[in-house]
């Protein structure tokens, strides 16, 4: 079942069962599109705007961007279940003998390896959330400002929560060498989307005092 054609409350009423998916991927997957969603406001608030003609070119870089991730996080909502399946697929297959070993075990790290590619698309997708977040805070209309601090920090929360789910995957894939290339690769994510963070957070705050 497409979930990004379902209603929110049938979402959130089968991650909260006992169902094995959506889980927390497919959660963070969500966060992060409704975090997308947050400086696609405040940017919509901008553009057209003759207070603003100043900063056009550059909000509407942001928009075509956040969109672009929007996009891409509600297709991975579902992406996410999809991964999930085919692990569970994989790890069912018969193992009797050891060709059927040999098939399962080579079934089973194919399928990790796409559920870990999942959550990471997810991790990059908020990563470019929180960077246009932290271009939008300082030139967007002020009166979105804590829309754009909302949005910060939701991909925050969706690359850390994602990233979970990217090395409980990591752990038992045999790879070495896509191990090696991917996990700098979520340590320079996740440290970029938390500062970013602080520095949304930090401008919002200093507003709401003025």
């Amino acid at each position: 079942m497409p979930y990004a054609r379902e209603s929110l409350e049938t979402y959130l009423a089968d991650a909260a069962s006992d169902k094995p998916a959506p889980g927390g991927g497919s959660v963070s997957a969500l966060v992060g599109a409704l975090g997308a969603s947050m400086s696609e406001m405040a940017a919509n608030f901008t553009v057209g705007r003759k207070k603003f003609e100043g900063v056009q070119d550059q909000v509407q870089e942001c928009l075509r961007g956040l969109g672009a991730s929007h996009h891409e996080l509600l297709a991975l909502v579902d992406a996410d279940v999809e991964a999930y399946v085919a692990v569970s697929r994989a790890y069912s297959m018969p193992r009797d003998g050891s060709e059927q070993k040999a098939q399962r075990a080579e079934a089973v790290q194919e399928a990790l390896k796409a559920a870990m590619e999942v959550p990471m698309s997810i991790v990059r997708s908020c990563r470019r959330v929180a960077l246009a977040a932290a271009q939008l805070v300082g030139v967007a209309n002020p009166n979105l400002i804590t829309d754009v601090g909302v949005s910060a920090i939701l991909a925050n929360a969706a690359c850390q929560a994602a990233s979970l789910n990217v090395e409980v995957n990591l752990k038992y894939i045999k790879d070495e060498q896509l191990v090696g290339r991917v996990r700098p690769e979520l340590e320079e994510a996740k440290s970029t989307t938390e500062r970013c963070c602080r520095q949304v957070t930090r401008s919002v705050a200093e507003h709401l005092v003025k």
